[in-house]
């Protein structure tokens, strides 16, 4: 699988791995590279053997945003006719969990990117930014709307507005992070979580990630009976099947994903 020009690949043990690979330019992201990390995922996505996705940057930093030189000359008409986001949409339609280990910069894009993730491990000293204001512009992936879930309106606008740097101590306290390990146990320490997945039933896990990220948008009842249909849905499986006969057997189950 592992054929492209600006990441690299692999799958061992149920962990997808997916790794921006331009660390020269600090990973920033074109839109050839985009594309390649949405491939990448949506074939994980399909695969059965790959229950988690964990995405990393190569260098000493995940991702200092957009490359620049390719977008410094566009006009509103050429990026309409691009569609460039319609990529990162895709992106968030990705069913199996994501995992992202970040560390140096996550910045502009990159940070877009790594909130596309669903669960994010620091290494210490990095630092998160929306610096595009500082370039007459603003985030157009998604950054504005999930920054602003995550945190709330006025610190989202704080981050925004001013496109300093947020240290990743910050970063956790507000929930954009889930947890902050040294620079060297960044990978490791990100892989023991995704292991810990991998032990989950898929279909179940496939479900819980519909339904919270159903309760961002729905109101309280509405994420409920969202929340109850996949209840119903999972005692359809094989795997809740095994989950109780294990359970009632003091056993450990052996779950397949059907």
């Amino acid at each position: 699988m592992d054929c492209f020009e600006f990441i690299e690949t692999s799958l061992a043990d149920g962990i997808a791995s997916v790794v921006l690979n331009r660390p020269r330019q600090l990973n920033s992201l074109n839109r050839k590279m985009i594309g390649e990390i949405l491939m990448a995922m949506e074939g994980f996505d399909r695969d059965p053997d790959a229950r988690v996705i964990v995405l990393s940057g190569k260098g000493r930093a995940f991702s200092a945003g957009a490359d620049i030189d390719e977008m410094s000359e566009d006009d509103p008409i050429r990026l309409e006719l691009l569609n460039q986001f319609a990529d990162w949409d895709r992106i968030a339609n990705i069913k199996k969990p994501i995992i992202g280990a970040v560390q140096g910069f996550v910045f502009g894009g990159g940070f877009e990117l790594a909130l596309c993730c669903d669960s994010l491990v620091a290494a210490s000293g990095t630092e998160f930014s929306f610096p595009e204001v500082n370039l007459g512009v603003m985030p157009g992936a998604g950054g504005t709307q999930r920054l602003t879930k995550l945190v709330g309106r006025t610190k989202a606008l704080e981050w925004i507005w001013t496109g300093e740097r947020i240290t990743s101590e910050t970063a956790l306290h507000h929930g954009v992070i889930n947890r902050i390990v040294a620079p060297e146990l960044l990978l490791e320490e990100t892989m023991k979580y995704a292991a810990k997945i991998v032990q989950q039933p898929p279909l179940a896990v496939r479900l819980i990630k519909d339904s919270v990220n159903k309760a961002v948008d729905y109101t309280l009842y509405e994420g409920m009976q969202y929340e109850r249909k996949n209840f119903y849905l999972l005692f359809a499986s094989e795997d809740q099947k095994e989950g109780m006969s294990a359970f009632v057997e003091k056993r450990k189950p052996e779950y397949k994903g059907k």
